[in-house]
This record gives C-alpha cells, sequence and structure tokens, in this order.
C-alpha cells in the first residue's frame, strides 16, 4: 500500500500554502513606511489590513518561510496538510470576518455539529459497548445523551447554557475596545482623561447586563470550575467534558480558582452567525492567515517572510523611528506595532535603555507557563472507537468531526494529570483532545487517510532531575499519548504513518510562544484586560512613545480571535491623527 511507504516519513516539505505565503513577500522593499509590524501572526496581518485601509503605508515582517504564526498550514508528512499549531476556529471577531471581507479572499470553513465527543473507558462492561457522551447544537439531543448518566442534569443543562450565554453577551463588547486606560486616567491631562472615561462604557454596559445576578456571574470568574460545575451537575463525564474547556492551554487544574474564565473564553466564539460554533478552516489554519493577508495586500501592505526583525530603531529624542533587520538593513517608520510577545518585544528587540526598570521587571515576571504538547499525526485510517466503531465503509461518522475527549471520565482524573505537571513529570495520564479536521476537509490527506491533531497537557516546560526534552523524552510521551489513544480505539498505532511532536520548548522555539503558552501567557484575572500585559500599559502603547503591542499577549489574550490586532491598529490611528493634528 502506498500509505505505508510514507510510515515514518517525519520530515518537513514544501506544500503550495509555504509557496503562496513566500510569494506575498516579494516585490521592493522600501526604506521607509508609516507603519512597521513585526511577525506575519494573524493578529500582525489584521493589524495592518485595518491600518492600511485606513491608510497607513503599512509591511510586515515575519522571520519564517511562512506567513501566520500558530495559525499555520504545513506539510509534515508528504500528502498530509496539517493546521500544526493552532487547529480550530471560532473566536475571531465577527467585524474582521465582514471587514476584512475574508469570504472574498477566499476563507471557507467547515462548521462542526455534533462538537464534542466523550468515550468512556468502562471496565467491567462485557460484551457491552461502552458508554459516551455526545453534544451538540440540539438542545433535546444533549439532554438524551447526559440522561444516561444522570436525569437531573439533564434538565439543568439548558439553564447552564443560559446562564453562560448571558454572561458572553455581556463581555463580548470588552473585546472589541481598548480596555480603560488607567494612565491617561491618573497621569493624563484634562482632556486625556475625559476622554478616557469613555472607555468605561463597555463595563458599564456589562453590569447592566448582569444585573442583579452579578455575583453569581463572579464566581465563574474567580471560582475554580471544578466548584462552579459542581454548583450546576452530579455527573463526572459532564462536567470533566466541560471542564476541558476551563483548563485548555493553561497550566490550570479544574480546582484552580480563575479556570472559570478559560471556559468562558472558549465559549464566547461564533461563526456565520451562529453562536458557540466551532469549525476547520477549509485547507487549514494557515488558509485564514492567507486570506487575512490577502485583504492587506490588495489594499497595499506589504508582506515579506524570511525578514527577522533584529531591534526596534530609537531616535535620540527618545521615539520609535523604525527597525533593524537581521541582515542590517533599516527600514524607518512612524510606529512600531508587535505582534510577538511581550517578553520578545520589550526584553529582547527593544533597546533596555529606553523602558522604565520596573516596567521591564513586570515584563520578565510575567506568568507564561505552558502545559501543551501538540502532536500531529498523519493516519492511514480513521481510529474506530470501543464506543463508536467505525462503519463498514470506514467513512468518517457525526463523532469524528468532532473534538474528541479522552482520560476524560472525571475531574479527579484532570487534577492528576496536572499534579504530575506540577511535579516535572509528563502526565501519567494525560487529557487528549483528538480532533480530525480532515473528516470535513478530505484535501488535507491522500484518500482514505486522515491528519489527527492531538492537543495534550500537562507537559512541563522543565522536566524534573535534571532531565531535558531530547528525542527519547519527546518520544516516550507521545508513546505515552499514542497508549491512551489505543486503549479507547483498538488498532490506532498500527494506522500511525508519521507524526510530529511539539513541547514547550519546541512550541517557544518555532513559534516565539513564551514557555510554549499558546496564549503569550497566561489568562488570569491578573493578567486580563487592564492588566495585560501589565497594569497601567493595557492600551496597546508601551512606554516608549512609537512602540505598540498587537498580539495575543495584549488584550483580549489569546485564540484566533485577531481582536488584539484590530484594536491596536485603531488605537494607533487615532495616535496618528491626533499626532498631525
Amino acid at each position: 500500500m502506498a500509505a505505508r511507504a510514507l510510515r515514518r516519513a517525519v520530515g518537513p516539505s514544501p506544500c503550495p500554502a509555504w509557496r503562496q505565503a513566500h510569494a506575498v513577500g516579494k516585490g521592493r522593499l522600501k526604506p521607509e513606511y508609516d507603519a512597521v509590524v513585526i511577525g506575519a501572526g494573524h493578529n500582525g496581518l489584521v493589524a495592518a489590513a485595518y491600518l492600511q485601509r485606513l491608510g497607513v503605508n503599512t509591511v510586515v515582517f515575519e522571520r519564517r518561510h511562512v506567513i501566520g504564526g500558530a495559525a499555520v498550514t504545513e506539510e509534515i508528512v508528504p500528502g498530509f496538510k496539517f493546521s500544526r499549531a493552532s487547529y480550530l476556529l471560532s473566536l475571531l471577531r465577527p467585524q474582521i470576518y465582514t471587514d476584512l471581507e475574508l469570504q472574498k479572499h477566499g476563507l471557507r470553513l467547515h462548521l462542526r455539529n455534533p462538537h464534542s465527543f466523550t468515550p468512556m473507558l468502562e471496565e467491567g462492561a462485557g460484551s457491552r459497548v461502552p458508554r459516551s457522551l455526545l453534544l451538540g447544537t440540539d438542545t433535546a439531543e444533549n439532554q438524551k445523551q447526559i440522561a444516561r448518566f444522570s436525569q437531573k442534569d439533564a434538565q439543568a443543562f439548558p439553564r447552564y447554557e443560559e446562564f453562560l450565554s448571558r454572561l458572553v453577551l455581556a463581555i463580548d463588547p470588552l473585546l472589541d475596545a481598548a480596555p480603560v486606560d488607567l494612565a491617561a486616567l491618573q497621569q493624563g491631562r484634562l482632556l486625556q482623561r475625559l476622554k478616557s472615561l469613555s472607555t468605561l462604557t463597555p463595563l458599564l454596559k456589562a453590569g447592566r447586563i448582569l444585573g442583579a445576578q452579578l455575583p453569581q456571574y463572579y464566581q465563574v470568574l474567580v471560582a475554580p470550575i471544578s466548584k462552579v460545575l459542581g454548583h450546576w451537575f452530579e455527573s463526572e463525564p459532564l462536567k470533566a467534558t466541560l471542564a476541558t474547556d476551563a483548563v485548555i492551554g493553561a497550566m490550570m487544574s479544574p480546582h484552580t480558582p480563575g479556570s472559570g474564565y478559560v471556559l468562558l473564553h472558549h465559549v464566547m466564539g461564533a461563526l456565520e452567525g451562529r453562536q458557540g460554533a466551532w469549525g476547520y478552516v477549509q485547507g487549514g489554519m494557515g488558509a485564514l492567515s492567507e486570506a487575512i493577508a490577502s485583504s492587506a495586500t490588495a489594499h497595499g501592505a506589504s508582506i515579506f517572510t524570511e525578514k527577522t526583525v533584529a531591534r526596534v530603531q530609537v531616535s535620540g529624542k527618545g521615539r520609535v523611528q523604525g527597525v533593524v533587520l537581521q541582515d542590517g538593513e533599516e527600514v524607518r517608520s512612524k510606529v512600531v506595532l508587535s505582534n510577538a510577545s511581550p517578553q520578545i518585544t520589550f526584553l529582547k528587540l527593544t533597546p533596555q535603555e529606553w523602558l522604565p526598570e520596573a516596567f521591564v521587571k513586570r515584563i520578565s515576571q510575567l506568568d507564561t507557563q505552558s502545559p501543551v504538547t501538540k502532536i500531529n499525526v498523519a493516519v492511514d485510517r480513521l481510529p474506530s472507537f470501543l464506543a463508536a466503531p467505525n462503519a463498514p465503509s470506514g467513512q468518517p461518522l457525526p463523532h469524528h468531526q468532532c473534538s474528541i475527549h479522552l482520560n476524560c471520565e472525571d475531574i479527579p482524573i484532570l487534577h492528576q494529570a496536572f499534579e504530575d505537571a506540577v511535579a516535572g513529570l509528563p502526565s501519567r495520564r494525560p487529557m487528549i483532545e483528538l480532533c480530525i479536521p480532515s473528516s470535513l476537509d478530505p484535501m488535507l490527506a491522500p484518500r482514505g487517510c486522515h491528519v489527527i491533531s492531538l492537543f495534550t497537557q500537562y507537559t512541563p516546560y522543565t522536566l524534573a532531575a535534571g532531565k531535558q526534552w531530547d528525542e527519547q523524552e519527546k518520544n516516550a510521551y507521545a508513546d505515552r499519548v499514542f497508549d491512551c489513544i489505543e486503549a479507547y480505539a483498538p488498532g490506532f498505532k498500527g494506522s500511525v504513518l508519521g507524526r510530529d511532536i511539539l513541547t514547550p520548548p519546541d512550541l517557544e522555539r518555532i513559534f516565539g510562544l513564551p514557555g510554549g503558552n499558546i496564549f503569550h501567557g497566561a489568562m488570569s484575572l491578573e493578567q486580563l484586560y487592564f492588566a495585560r500585559p501589565v497594569p497601567l500599559h493595557s492600551s496597546y502603547r508601551s512606554p516608549l512613545q512609537g512602540l505598540y503591542l498587537c498580539g495575543s499577549g495584549a488584550h483580549p489574550g489569546g485564540g484566533v480571535m485577531g481582536a488584539a490586532g484590530r484594536n491596536a491598529a485603531h488605537v494607533v490611528f487615532e495616535d496618528l491623527k491626533n499626532k498631525r493634528a
């Protein structure tokens, strides 16, 4: 079989998406632009697209050979196209989808329904098929599924979803504007103070929506998600399935205070007008980045790949005047927006003498712990789960399009996986979110084959006993993950053609994610809203005049949302306009 010849082939190879991205950067590099954007991650591309539409001549410099940052499609095993880092879309702000005409620029989505599948491992089941939990958009069907575990929970579930929807409605406006500018309120001139008061509007609106229920909603933000879910439900499989959204990407246990906000961050999205929908991007996540880039370049923006920014250039008067590239070339600009993390931006690219010592210290102390190891897998057939065996035809079934949650029978399993990582050990029974985008987008893999995304945790950045994340440790962990999958879907290991293992240090090295953190920094309450990345510098501006953050390290945080890029572009445009005035 031809597919068998691919087994163990794990080296990257070029694909059309790479070549197309590289071609974006062709053309003459000019010595001066109005704005420079560091990094062609999706937020940087969004910022460039908005600035260019507003008449600000913008250039984007990307150090890799491919645009997209973590939202990228790469061919790791020949013939198999992976969303190598981020792998699902939901949080992209609707106005970005509309304003940048992303559908016109080629963006196509495959919405998922059902969206969540949790198979059980049940000892003593004998010949009985193990139970599973399948959740989607049909309320009655969800209740039927949940009732297999608890009639009480089945009745409570619609009320729980309505409760969360109201909180999402309140928080939603906060995502699309800069946070309250505390620096202007405290230190600005009278006009600046009065103008900054307008940023209180979304907060006041949120308070009106929540009204008398504010204390209950406040608990969702600050309490452990285990406590929140325990208030609503009694069945462990349901609670554990819902808890995954509260800890995914975060070095948190379900028992960690504040884990509720991470859950909220994962249910506040919408796609094509459907609240809470999640989907796969046709062609992989890189196709989203290419659509944004196409929108930006159609209006005149320039994007260059394999152009690494070495440092931000500062004038003698302490104002940004451009960047210096790694090859020594200088590019002048009025402003610089960094899509890189706060740590890279302020600790590596910015001359330290222009930054206050207290600010530098705060940036260096940001919590960037990450529990994530991403494993991309090429297989020659779909996994067949004991709880939902494959059809004789081998064609995808509804549960194959879901986020498939493994080792999620109960919250204690998730907590123990977290405890392992705290001790410096990769989880012995890791939490696994398994997705098969080729179940809806067959062009990602050769006929009959599939690409599988394994988002696993918990794995510490630094291993105990002085061990390093070398190839032996990486493969040992991946083998453990595969053993877990094999227990739910016998035959899985025999289907594997190749794999790509990305531990926290790999995610940091390849994608510039500090500590491997997919959000550029923990989404904990002390690092959100007007404290992101640090207090008094949450308005996308930095202490250095003309230097701005536009990536996930700024408000409103991580996820393929684009809000940070859009919000930063509008702040920059207003500052440029005021300067001209």
